[in-house]
């Protein structure tokens, strides 16, 4: 077998990689592989030429190295095959969520496939590559998953701002299949329409999936849904709740809103277009209040630069959410921001409903549901976090 190209790491990327990390930036690449192939498996060294494993390559990414496996290629042979056990065995792990026709196949690199994330409805498949080397293989992988999941359809959801961090174009298109990509999955009894090749994102935000149900069990009385999107935490609070606004800006979402709250019969569920910083902010005021709020915007901080902006837009959020809440009221309130830990966004929360001066207790912390696990060491992969609070 001919030897693969090798990459030596500095001394701390070393110790990075060994530690459990399985991402090396550039600035710890001492010697870059002498390849050419686009998401290449090299060999990994430390600076003492011992082996670390095999990862893949990115040309031009600042994240270098993404690791696949901690042998050696004497002892491991990284090729189609092994993606094909890979893909298996995180299609095996899904067996705990018997029943579901909605949530995540294969969550990147908590399944130890690095960059590369394949979401489900019914039939139809959407996958995302954000990195060099998941993109060279997209093809190969739909096919597998096409073998192995009886999919119809694979969309190939390219599109998102992740792939320019990595340097790659962006695209939308279908890998498997042939006309439309319209499907339709459940959420507990409800039932909501996607469009793969025209929604948001892959279609819609299974992480929230179990958060989204979980509302709907706690909630009651008036409720009030911010960020909205397809109504996945508004039709789940209609089932106890007396009353459900959700407000969601994007007006093609909120016409998906009002279908899917229509098509479940949910007539307690009202849809507003709107900004929901404006409509929280005219609630305030008037002096409107709830018994039950969610709060579920986008992710506020993409990069740690802009962590300070979106904090104050956080606590913004939070102020007048706890300011519409009536005495014993629940806030269900989330960030999807991977650079905001869960401790700054619990002290955030904390910090508001000081300023709002309502006492508060913390009923849940959650995050993303089992479909969404977490790998250890990669701070990355823990990035929704949902509070459940209840107001005094």
């Amino acid at each position: 077998m001919p030897s693969l190209p090798t990459a030596r790491v500095s001394l701390k990327g070393a110790k990075t990689l060994r530690r459990g990390t399985p991402w090396l930036y550039r600035t710890e690449l001492m010697e870059p592989p002498a390849t050419d192939t686009p998401g290449a498996v090299v060999a990994v060294v430390d600076p003492q030429g011992n082996p670390i494993g095999q990862a893949l390559y990115a040309r031009r990414s600042p994240l270098a190295l993404r690791l696949l496996t901690r042998k050696s290629p004497a002892e491991e042979k990284v090729d189609d095959a092994f993606f094909r056990r890979r893909v298996e065995a995180a299609l095996a792990r899904r067996a705990v969520l018997p029943g579901r026709d909605g949530l995540r196949l294969v969550h990147g690199e908590a399944d130890l496939l690095p960059g590369f994330f394949v979401d489900r409805y019914g039939p139809g498949l959407t996958i995302q590559t954000l990195s060099e080397g998941m993109d060279a293989r997209k093809e190969m992988l739909a096919r597998v998953l096409v073998e192995k999941t009886g999919a119809t359809h694979v969309v190939c959801r390219d599109d998102a701002s992740g792939r320019d961090f990595e340097n790659l174009p962006r695209e939308v298109r279908l890998l498997h299949g042939q006309g439309d990509a319209r499907f339709s999955y459940h959420e507990g009894e409800n039932r909501f329409e996607v469009d793969l090749l025209g929604d948001m994102k892959t279609g819609a935000f299974l992480d929230q999936v179990d958060n989204h149900l979980r509302a709907g069990e706690l909630g009651r009385g008036d409720a009030l849904d911010c960020f909205s999107y397809h109504g996945g935490f508004a039709l789940a609070l209609a089932k106890h709740c007396t009353s459900v606004l959700a407000v969601e800006q994007d007006a093609k979402a909120a016409a998906r809103a009002k279908s899917n709250a229509d098509a479940n019969g949910r007539a307690n569920v009202q849809v507003e277009n709107a900004n929901a910083f404006d409509v929280l902010r005219r609630f305030d005021q008037e002096g409107r209040r709830f018994d039950t709020i969610v709060l579920d915007p986008p992710g506020l901080a993409k990069r740690r630069e802009g962590l300070a902006t979106a904090l104050r837009a956080y606590h913004e959020l939070n102020l007048r959410a706890l300011r519409c809440l009536k005495p014993d009221g629940l806030l269900v309130t989330c960030s999807c921001s991977g650079k905001l830990d869960r401790e700054g966004f619990e002290s955030m929360v904390l910090d508001a409903a000081v300023d709002a001066k309502r006492p508060v207790q913390i009923l849940e912390r959650r995050g993303a549901g089992l479909d969404h696990p977490v790998l250890a060491g990669l701070l990355e992969t823990e990035y929704l976090k949902a509070l459940y609070v209840r107001a005094l």
